[in-house]
């Protein structure tokens, strides 16, 4: 006869329990600390020697396709640090593409006898084909890219001395050129800024995001609103002229109709120029509080 015998279930305290979560919880810290102290670095493109070795050997189109589709990573890592500083114009397909042209040439002249490896000689050549398209592409000249680098140059130097932003006069003896040479510098530098019509930015009256092509306004072309606003104000100033004195209304017809001077219409009126002045003053103060008055809801 086999006796069995019940084993009873071990009760956890909830002092035993919170000892047990607070150390989870600081084995995890300790991961997650030691991972940022110490990060593993994960080689993107795994290429050996076995791999270099097989295709120089036969040298194949097959092998040597493999193994540049293995370096495309390499290409996509050197384009992700350039576009890091490019504007967002660039995109970084477009950097990535123009560096596996980059990666072709490296491969082509690469020689494996010198003993250097082939990510270190293509990386530069990455980098330099990138650059080169993006001279091409670039309709600003060197000389003008130049100048712009080293006014900026000069700008940040002269802040930090001074504490604010230097006056021009200030930056053209910094420089060494005078102010006509600085000015038409400013002018090439200004016209290498090119702004995008599609950008989201912030309007200036309520704040809220829009683009910049909505914000851009005509102001040469007549609009509906604009014409009915300035055929209200007239009609308006028609009424308005009819509360000024006599003195006053012979002053604004005789001043903005006629064209004539304040010594002239002094001339007319027999009285002085000052006090053709004042009377101009006093009528101009009292259409442009009426104007205010009506107006005051619409702006």
């Amino acid at each position: 006869m086999v006796r069995t015998t019940k084993v009873k279930p071990m009760r956890v305290g909830r002092s035993t329990a919170k000892k047990v979560a607070v150390t989870k919880k600081s084995a995890v810290k300790v991961t997650v600390a030691e991972a940022i102290e110490k990060p593993k670095r994960v080689k993107k493109w795994n290429v050996t020697e076995r791999d270099w070795n097989r295709y120089l050997k036969n040298k194949t189109a097959e092998g040597r396709r493999s193994l540049l589709n293995k370096y495309i990573p390499l290409v996509r890592n050197v384009a992700t640090r350039l576009a890091m500083g490019f504007p967002r114009s660039v995109e970084l397909t477009d950097l990535i593409n123009t560096g596996a042209i980059g990666l072709i040439e490296a491969f082509k002249n690469y020689d494996p006898a010198r003993g250097v490896k082939f990510e270190t000689y293509a990386v530069p050549r990455i980098r330099g084909a990138i650059l080169d398209e993006l001279r091409a592409l670039d309709w600003v000249p060197r000389s003008t890219r130049a100048k712009s680098r080293e006014i900026d140059r000069a700008i940040v130097e002269l802040e930090n001395r001074l504490g604010r932003p230097p006056e021009k006069t200030e930056l053209a003896n910094f420089m060494q050129v005078t102010l006509q040479e600085l000015n038409h510098s400013l002018d090439d530098v200004s016209s290498t800024h090119i702004l995008s019509l599609d950008e989201v930015i912030y309007r200036e009256d309520d704040n809220r995001q829009v683009p910049r092509i909505e914000t851009i306004m005509d102001k040469k072309s007549h609009s509906i609103l604009g014409d009915i606003e300035k055929g209200e104000l007239r009609s308006f100033l028609v009424v308005a002229m009819d509360r000024l004195t006599d003195q006053e209304k012979l002053v604004i017809g005789l001043y903005y109709y006629e064209e004539l001077t304040l010594k002239e219409i002094g001339e007319v009126m027999s009285i002085s120029e000052s006090r053709v002045s004042q009377i101009h003053t006093r009528a101009v103060q009292k259409l442009r509080g009426m104007v205010k008055e009506k107006f005051a809801l619409t702006g």
